[in-house]
C-alpha cells in the first residue's frame, strides 16, 4: 500500500506534458486495445485538441488529434488480434464509442510511408514526460512481474 501511495504522489508531484498524462480523467478519449475475452490490453490518448507533433484525423465522423505512433499501434494490436476501439472516460468507466480505428486511419492516411513495425520502432518526439515517469515508476519496482488483476481501464 506504502509502494502504491508513493507512486502517486511521484506521479501527481511531478506534473506532466501533454503526452505523459497517464491517469484518465473524465472526458478523456483513448484508443483502447482488449484481448478477445474483453480485458484490457494497452492505450493510447486521443486528443482533442492540437499540439505540435499531433495529426488531425476522423474517427467515426468525429475530429481528433493523434500520435502517429498511436496509429501505428493500432495497426499492430489489431494484427495481433486485439479489439481496438475507442472508448471514452464517463467518470465511472468506460463506453465504447468508435469501432474499427484501424479500418479508418492508417499511416497512409497522415503521410507515412514506413509499416506499422517500423513507426513503432523509431523514437517520438514530445516523449521526455513519459520517460521522465516510467524513471519515477521504476523506482519503485521490487522486480516483480509488473503484471496485474486489475488496471483503470477495466473499471
Amino acid at each position: 500500500m506504502k509502494r502504491i501511495s508513493a507512486t502517486l504522489f511521484a506521479v501527481v508531484s511531478f506534473g506532466s506534458t501533454v503526452f505523459a498524462g497517464t491517469v484518465a480523467q473524465p472526458g478523456d478519449f483513448y484508443l483502447i486495445s482488449r484481448d478477445r475475452d474483453g480485458f484490457f490490453v494497452g492505450s493510447h490518448k486521443l486528443f482533442v485538441d492540437p499540439y505540435k507533433g499531433l495529426n488531425k484525423v476522423s474517427y467515426c465522423n468525429r475530429d481528433y488529434f493523434v500520435r502517429s505512433h498511436s496509429v501505428a499501434w493500432t495497426e499492430v494490436e489489431s494484427r495481433r488480434g486485439h479489439v481496438v476501439r475507442i472508448e471514452y472516460n464517463f467518470g465511472r468507466g468506460w463506453r465504447p464509442i468508435c469501432e474499427g480505428p484501424e479500418d479508418q486511419v492508417t499511416l497512409m492516411d497522415i503521410g507515412i510511408a514506413m509499416s506499422a513495425d517500423d513507426v513503432l520502432e523509431t523514437s517520438e518526439e514530445g516523449t521526455t514526460g513519459q520517460s521522465r515517469l516510467s524513471s519515477i515508476g521504476a523506482m519503485f519496482q521490487t522486480g516483480k512481474s509488473g503484471h496485474t488483476d486489475s488496471s483503470y481501464h477495466t473499471r
